[in-house]
């Protein structure tokens, strides 16, 4: 099976999981200030909504969002040049974090790993002292881009 049709089966199973499990309770985006990070586990989706894994993948690639690959390496975007190695290789990561696990790990890294990581919060307002004044206040990634780009991550196993 190619990865782009096991991204779009697992899309569907996401967006089937949201279908079933989304409740009227959930359908508000959680502000970046009042997500909850214990255990290193970001146990409630920010938006109610399901993840794409297809936009997560789209985040996930560019430059001027995510940048993920200026650190990671993820063979499923082999097409892409240039994958950083300061970070770990992202290949078969849905095999070791779970679903709330990379949700914490990419809404603010610091409060998983500690204010050692090199990684930025992708979801919180605390990105440090040395920000523009543009970016003051502001996330890097919205509540959807995040769970989009956790949904996308799932689908990278080993197998």
């Amino acid at each position: 099976m190619t990865q782009g049709a096991r991204i779009r089966g697992a899309a569907f199973a996401i967006c089937l999981a949201g279908t079933i499990s989304a409740s009227p309770l959930q359908a508000e985006t959680v502000a970046p200030t009042d997500v909850n990070i214990v255990d290193m586990e970001a146990k409630t989706s920010l938006t109610g909504k399901p993840g794409d894994p297809v936009a997560g993948r789209e985040t996930f690639a560019n430059r001027k969002k995510g940048n993920c690959l200026a650190c990671h390496v993820n063979a499923d975007l082999g097409e892409l040049l240039f994958h950083g190695e300061v970070g770990p290789e992202l290949n078969g990561v849905a095999d070791r974090w779970s679903t709330e696990e990379l949700r914490a790990i990419v809404v603010d890294s610091k409060q998983v790993f500690g204010d050692h990581t090199i990684m930025p919060g992708f979801y919180t307002t605390s990105l440090g002292d040395r920000i523009a004044e543009k970016f003051t206040g502001k996330t890097i990634l919205s509540a959807q881009e995040v769970e989009d780009v956790v949904a996308y991550l799932l689908t990278l196993k080993e197998n």
